[in-house]
């Protein structure tokens, strides 16, 4: 009997052995890691710094004349808009897909004060330097935070938006007690592939997990295990941060653009849910309800609900997700 148990448990260590060897470790900037499209870099110079701004523009063969601007959510970066920006490029839309600083490829700085004005503005300098004079933006997750600040401060420029699954939508610390910055890092530190898949099954995907979904996993835990992971969590810490103080939601009324909300009804993401009271906790979250609340605010809103679609429908259910929005974006 004990000889089996050696066998079993030399059987599982070669498993978990194998499973962490197809992550290669990857350093700050994903320097191995290969995009869906060529990578160029912007220059961007915020608090007497100067770091690069990775980013993607994919030009169609048959252009329409207009541009859409991916905005990526806080766990991800440009290369998980590879199918959307595809089909848009397909039906004649320019697609510029950027990494904002301290995510993907772009720089990770150590000593900055994060701020959605100041990626804002990165990103509208990026799209000045490109020749973009008006664009629809998408955002996604935090990028949807990020969307609708860039809407707010550029209107002109931003004929429409789209807010897929974004966060923001109710002001958690409200109810959340805050957390220091130094915490967030220290919760960043002890981050593995196991943990990663984890929360992406449980808050992502309703707790069924298809082997598509694995790459969004491995390309997180690559960075754990790489030389580089302190500068990683510090700035995942610090954006975090960023996402709890700095509320988008008492300015919805503000925009006046043609705006589409596309909000899967599974979804329960909330910042620092898991340190609210119980009854709170209950509340917070709710996607079903914030859908509906952010499309009564904003003025010229359509909203589509996704049954039983988490918090990445593009990922999830891509067919669902890119027909309203190329239907929208044709209008």
């Amino acid at each position: 009997m004990n000889k089996l148990r050696i066998l079993v448990c030399l059987l599982l260590l070669a498993v978990t052995a194998q499973a962490q060897s197809q992550v290669a470790p990857q350093d700050a900037e994903l320097s191995t890691y290969q995009y869906p499209f060529p990578v160029a870099f912007h220059p961007v110079h915020v608090q007497r710094q100067a770091f690069k701004m990775a980013y993607m523009d994919l030009k169609p063969q048959k252009p329409n004349g207009k541009t859409v601007v991916l905005l990526h959510g806080k766990n991800f970066n440009g290369a998980y808009w590879e199918q959307t920006a595809r089909d848009l490029s397909k039906n004649g839309f320019r697609v510029i897909m950027p990494d904002q600083i301290g995510f993907g490829k772009s720089s990770k700085p150590q000593n900055i004060q994060y701020t959605f004005q100041m990626l804002a503005q990165n990103t509208k300098g990026l799209l000045d330097s490109l020749g973009v004079k008006k664009a629809a933006v998408l955002g996604h997750s935090m990028g949807g935070m990020l969307a609708t600040r860039f809407a707010l401060m550029y209107p002109d420029f931003t004929e429409k938006l789209i807010l897929e699954n974004p966060i923001g939508l109710e002001d958690w610390k409200r109810w959340v007690p805050y957390q220091t910055v130094e915490k967030w890092y220290a919760g960043e530190l002890k981050q593995t592939q196991a943990g990663i898949k984890k929360y992406q099954l449980e808050n992502y995907y309703g707790g069924q997990w298809k082997p598509e979904y694995d790459r969004w996993v491995n390309l997180l835990a690559s960075w754990t295990t790489g030389p580089d992971y302190p500068e990683v969590a510090w700035n995942a810490a610090l954006t975090y941060d960023m996402i709890f103080t700095q509320p988008v939601v008492y300015e919805f009324d503000q925009l006046q653009m043609p705006t589409l909300l596309l909000i899967g009804q599974r979804d329960r993401t909330a910042l620092g849910k898991a340190n609210a009271p119980a009854a709170a906790r209950k509340k917070l979250g709710n996607y079903p309800a914030l859908g509906k609340e952010t499309a009564r605010k904003i003025p010229n809103a359509k909203l589509v609900e996704l049954d039983n679609v988490g918090h990445l429908p593009h990922i999830e259910a891509y067919d669902r997700f890119i027909q309203p929005l190329v239907a929208f974006l044709r209008n």
